[in-house]
């Protein structure tokens, strides 16, 4: 089940969230907000097991100067196959370091709250797991203060065969409106 959940995120990322607000409900351009996010849609479709799994992970940030942000995310996944179904909430604070705003380097603290159901045995399962992402990326320019994002983390509290998780590396693909 781990390794389904990740490699259905792992298959198939795409980047959408709209911006919160108006530049001028936000202080205009002089504004220190940064707002953004990704979304992801994956599964195994057409297989055996079937499956679908959705993701979603809005943030919000605070410029602390230029090139250092500070904020919160949070996200959610869900996921429904034939054999088991699950659901993932998790949030955290985090923060990214930019250089020469292309590329950037983020550190990430995540609690995630997760039930899980085999739909075989009907075995229900409830925990918890703390995260402690490091990494980093490259920025492409989608607008006048707006990125994307591309690059990856890892989970240096995972431990193999304990975690809820299948893997500790994260790809990440987002957006991010206000830098």
């Amino acid at each position: 089940m781990k390794k389904l959940l990740f490699l259905s995120i792992l298959s198939f990322t795409f980047s959408a969230q709209a911006q919160i607000g108006t530049s001028t409900q936000l202080g205009g351009e002089n504004s220190k907000w940064t707002f953004g996010g990704s979304a992801g849609l994956g599964g195994s479709f057409g297989s055996n097991n079937g499956g679908t799994s959705i993701y979603v992970s809005p943030r919000i940030g605070y410029k602390l100067t230029e090139s250092l942000e500070a904020g919160i995310v949070s996200d959610l996944t869900w996921t429904n196959a034939k054999y088991y179904s699950s659901n993932t909430i998790g949030v955290g604070p985090f923060v990214n370091y930019y250089i020469a705003r292309n590329f950037y380097l983020s550190g990430m603290f995540q609690e995630y709250f997760f039930n899980q159901k085999n739909k075989v045995t009907n075995v229900k399962y409830s925990g918890d797991e703390a995260a402690l992402y490091f990494g980093g990326g490259y920025m492409q320019r989608i607008g006048e203060r707006a990125y994307m994002q591309i690059g990856g983390m890892y989970n240096v509290l995972y431990k193999k065969g304990e975690s809820v998780f299948g893997s500790g590396f994260v790809p990440s693909v987002g957006v991010v409106f206000g830098l």
